[in-house]
């Protein structure tokens, strides 16, 4: 199905596209769709829930009807750190900022996590990444949540894939950092790669 992503993030595009084989993902700008969307959910499953409705109403003041039949996809993810309950979660993406306060880089929330992890002994800097999609389409809401389980390490991973946090996330699974694995490596370990999956099974089961 041809499916806009509650997102204007051309990155996001390109990993959900990879992880989406046979349906076309494209961004409400590539139809002139402002889409704007102040998430104040609780949890993951609340704001993705939200941007899905979001754009929804955005498509339907539009008036396009060559996009109107189109699936709708949004995501909320993060990352959570037992030793640092409540600081990061739904509140990952501005980790380190107050409210109305310029959002630091990657590269900076890397380095306040390890500061403020400095000397957690290695077996209680357990964290997981957690990512929900939920897809509408024909009526219908799909709801699928992906998760990685892992630890934060000691010091940032030589390795320059992935992006956001992935240089201080170690994966259980795949047995390393999340930034030295190639792209179609951590398709298969992400809390987004194995949310797509389970998306695509409840697809394909309908």
């Amino acid at each position: 199905m041809d499916i806009l992503l509650a997102s204007g993030n051309e990155h996001k595009k390109e990993e959900l596209q990879r992880l989406l084989p046979g349906h076309v993902l494209h961004l409400p700008g590539d139809f002139g769709i402002g889409f704007d969307c102040e998430e104040t959910g609780l949890t993951f499953e609340e704001n993705a829930e939200q941007k899905a409705m979001a754009l929804k109403e955005a498509v339907e003041k539009s008036g396009r009807k060559d996009i109107s039949e189109m699936g709708i996809l949004a995501d909320d993810s993060g990352l959570f750190v037992d030793a640092l309950p409540g600081e990061l979660g739904i509140h990952t993406a501005r980790y380190g900022s107050k409210e109305g306060e310029k959002i630091l880089s990657a590269d900076e929330k890397n380095t306040l996590l390890l500061k403020n992890l400095k000397g957690v002994p290695q077996e209680k800097r357990t964290a997981r990444f957690v990512c929900t999609l939920i897809l509408l389409n024909k009526g219908k809401k799909y709801t699928a949540t992906g998760i990685a389980e892992g630890r934060i390490l000691e010091e940032k991973a030589v390795g320059d894939g992935g992006f956001g946090y992935d240089p201080v996330f170690f994966c259980n699974d795949a047995g390393c950092s999340m930034a030295t694995l190639p792209k179609g490596g951590k398709d298969l370990y992400s809390h987004r790669g194995k949310a797509a999956r389970i998306l695509l099974q409840q697809i394909e089961n309908q």
